[in-house]
């Protein structure tokens, strides 16, 4: 019977108790539950993280398809209004672009099948989106062409992501491929009115995330994105042939860093105002990477947090982002 208070998360509403799930066993036998002060085991419905309960603390264990697992400490949080500063996330939060990078994946798995009418499964979609290109062409290479490897996905991958960006920074290609999400402006430009720093922290690739910030504050005729926000921080550049990358790909969210490192560096942030520093997300591994780098986290509607089963982790859930000014501006 799942714990009534879990140290690092707290209590869990009745209704949420459902998005966990008891495990006898975790992080590959390395903890089984009633074992060595492990109190339980428990994992979201996705299955992508761990969590390795005790009486004092609870440890997250992050999987990983290419890298290597990771044990972090989920630390106790929590959030004092009005905030100094707004980490939040670019796909499906400030700008609605997940269909198309799902797209893409849909495309480039076609390819790899040689079937121009695959399409991608409903029960695909908390695989491949919200983690690094990389993890989400090695699910799909996994379930639908195992003969084919992750570097052969990734050169389709970018080959189409090339053609794709260039025909609508021409304004052709998909329409609607990059939409300011609801309400984007008046929230960016309320916080700013209120002196509150904005970090924009993105796993996706340079290459993928500059076009869809600028083309959305070309819509909303905002100016330069890099002038606007506070810090911008990317997974960086791609690692391939005749191209030097960045360490990235396999460190993205769900991991704490890209969080950790735009609050410490991007924004100059003193751990001690943690608790005055909330993120905005609509993912799982998004939340996840919120709370891994010690920070209350806000759930956006449209993602895939409610079907990973994540919402525990949440400190408040709304369907737009102007419904959180509220909460981040204490009024």
């Amino acid at each position: 019977m799942i714990m009534n208070k879990i140290p690092g998360i707290g209590m869990i509403d009745e209704k949420y108790k459902r998005d966990f799930i008891e495990l006898e066993s975790g992080g590959s036998g390395l903890w089984k539950a009633g074992r060595e002060g492990v109190r339980m085991i428990l994992t979201p419905s996705d299955k992508k993280i761990e969590f390795i309960v005790y009486e004092d603390k609870t440890l997250v264990y992050v999987k990983s398809s290419m890298g290597y697992p990771a044990i972090y400490q989920l630390k106790d949080v929590s959030f004092e209004g009005p905030a100094k500063a707004v980490l939040m996330d670019l796909d499906g939060t400030s700008v609605h672009s997940e269909s198309f990078w799902m797209w893409i994946i849909e495309q480039t798995t076609s390819k790899l099948l040689g079937d121009p009418k695959f399409s991608l499964e409903q029960e695909d979609e908390p695989f491949v989106s919200g983690h690094s290109v990389s993890e989400h062409l090695q699910y799909c290479s996994d379930k639908y062409c195992p003969g084919k490897s992750v570097e052969e996905a990734r050169k389709i991958y970018y080959d189409i992501t090339h053609f794709e960006m260039k025909e609508i920074m021409a304004g052709r290609g998909r329409k609607n491929a990059f939409t300011p999400s609801p309400g984007l402006k008046e929230f960016l430009y309320e916080l700013k009115g209120n002196g509150i720093k904005i970090g924009l922290v993105t796993s996706g690739l340079y290459e993928k995330a500059m076009p869809e910030i600028i083309s959305a504050f070309d819509t909303l005729k905002m100016g330069d994105p890099l002038d606007f926000y506070d810090a911008i921080i990317t997974a960086g550049q791609a690692l391939r042939k005749g191209q030097t990358g960045t360490i990235g790909e396999l460190a993205p969210k769900p991991h704490p860093w890209l969080y950790s490192e735009t609050a410490r560096v991007g924004l100059g942030l003193d751990p001690k105002i943690s608790n005055r520093v909330i993120g905005i997300e609509d993912s799982s591994a998004g939340i996840v990477s919120i709370r891994l780098a010690g920070f209350s986290a806000i759930g956006i509607g449209g993602g895939n947090i409610a079907k990973s089963g994540v919402r525990p982790l949440l400190l408040k859930e709304f369907k737009n982002l102007t419904d959180a000014l509220p909460l981040i501006l204490n009024k």
